[in-house]
């Protein structure tokens, strides 16, 4: 004989695998990208990939977290670029905008905050015997740059993102 209490939890069992059936049944379907360039997930390849795929310079720094001079080529076309957004070299997942670039000075691109800030990753860098933040996409772990704040610079969120220009690529805002 089934009492009202082994009935109800029966019932409440039956309740809940039907809910996660549905919820796994959610999270199988493909989701959109925000652009078509956009990976959705992990972006895993060799070495051998990542170097027929990257330039010279862009597998430096995005595969072996090295640094472009400063005041470089590709800062002054930085400087000079104007709306945009700045995807990864790597991935082609959008990282930053124009929206949020400022001149900080210091020979390397800079804004106060990603544009999209779940595609970048922020670790802890103990190298160059000083901590510091490293800035790292989240799609194909290509390292970016760093971050720092409470500089002072007259910007909404007191941060400078200094980020290496050949780890990114500018797609120019539509007119």
């Amino acid at each position: 004989m089934i009492t009202a209490r082994s009935f109800s939890i029966l019932v409440c069992s039956l309740v809940l695998a039907a809910c996660s059936a549905e919820e796994k049944k959610k999270s199988a379907m493909p989701t959109r990208a925000e652009t078509p360039a956009e990976p959705v997930g992990q972006v895993v390849k060799t070495d051998a990939e990542w170097k027929k795929q990257l330039t010279a310079e862009q597998y430096h720094i995005l595969r072996e977290a090295g640094t472009e001079r400063p005041n470089g080529d590709v800062y002054k076309e930085f400087k000079n670029q104007s709306k945009g957004r700045y995807h990864c070299a790597g991935c082609h997942a959008l990282l930053f905008s124009s929206d949020h670039k400022f001149d900080s000075g210091c020979g390397w691109p800079s804004f106060y905050d990603p544009a999209k800030a779940e595609n970048v990753i922020l670790k802890k860098d103990s190298s160059m015997g000083v901590v510091r933040t490293e800035v790292v996409c989240a799609k194909c772990s290509g390292h970016l740059g760093h971050v720092f704040e409470g500089e002072g610079y007259n910007t909404p969120s007191d941060q400078r993102y200094c980020i290496n220009g050949g780890g990114l690529i500018f797609v120019p805002a539509e007119p």
